[in-house]
């Protein structure tokens, strides 16, 4: 019975620990940004034709630099909150290559893997630019479904495709663990975090970087607005 009453003690205190780890460390009493990032300029958009891989590039190759949807809101921007503390949900972080487009265009994440998945089942390149992190140069034939790469160190690295060269997307790899992307109509929100005056970083791969300061209160939410400019 004394064995019996050891074990259960044990996985409980695993149990309980694995929970903990799962939660953002702001989960107790954290606050919620909600950023709205606009851009009153043209969208940036670009047309090639192709004639290599058709049946599943198409015919025509669409490069977004800089997408505005509704009310001006302005998509792929990244979002992070500068000197927040805390420990934020481990999910590992995924970019796709499908109809020859890197879905996400732009991807956030911690430092650490990052799965780079091949759903078009023909062969591609994965050709990363980077300063911070070793860039990568790896040929993704058909049968290979997904890599798993790591960047250890915050940066934002270009990805593109040695195979198609219209591809382009981007991986945001972030100090902090509260950050969001900008969505089709502007908006990011960010939640749990924790307390405090911040620095909100703004970053757009073509119309560069803005900050703005915010204040977070325990279990409120703080709208920000941030309108980028060329």
């Amino acid at each position: 019975m004394r064995k019996m009453l050891v074990v259960f003690v044990a996985l409980t205190a695993i149990a309980g620990a694995a929970l903990f780890a799962y939660h953002p460390a702001g989960a107790q009493g954290g606050g919620t940004i909600e950023a709205s990032v606009t851009y009153a300029g043209a969208p940036v958009v670009e047309k090639l034709k192709v004639n290599k891989d058709t049946q599943q590039c198409g015919t025509e190759a669409v490069i977004e630099k800089v997408l505005v949807g509704a009310n001006k809101g302005l998509a792929n921007a990244v979002v992070a909150v500068t000197g927040a503390k805390g420990a934020a949900k481990v999910v590992k972080a995924e970019i796709d290559q499908h109809g020859c487009k890197f879905v996400p265009h732009v991807v956030a994440m911690p430092p650490g893997a990052i799965d780079i998945k091949n759903s078009d089942g023909i062969l591609h390149n994965i050709h990363t630019y980077s300063t911070a992190n070793s860039s990568i140069n790896k040929a993704q034939p058909k049968f290979k479904k997904v890599m798993t790469e790591k960047f250890d160190k915050p940066e934002f690295i270009k990805v593109t495709c040695d195979v198609h060269s219209w591809m382009l997307g981007w991986i945001a790899v972030m100090p902090s663990p509260f950050f969001g992307v900008s969505d089709a109509s502007g908006a990011a929100r960010i939640e749990n975090v924790p307390p405090g005056k911040y620095k909100l970083d703004v970053w757009h791969e073509t119309l560069g970087k803005q900050t703005k300061d915010v204040e977070v209160k325990a279990g409120q939410t703080v709208k920000v607005a941030i309108e980028m400019k060329k």
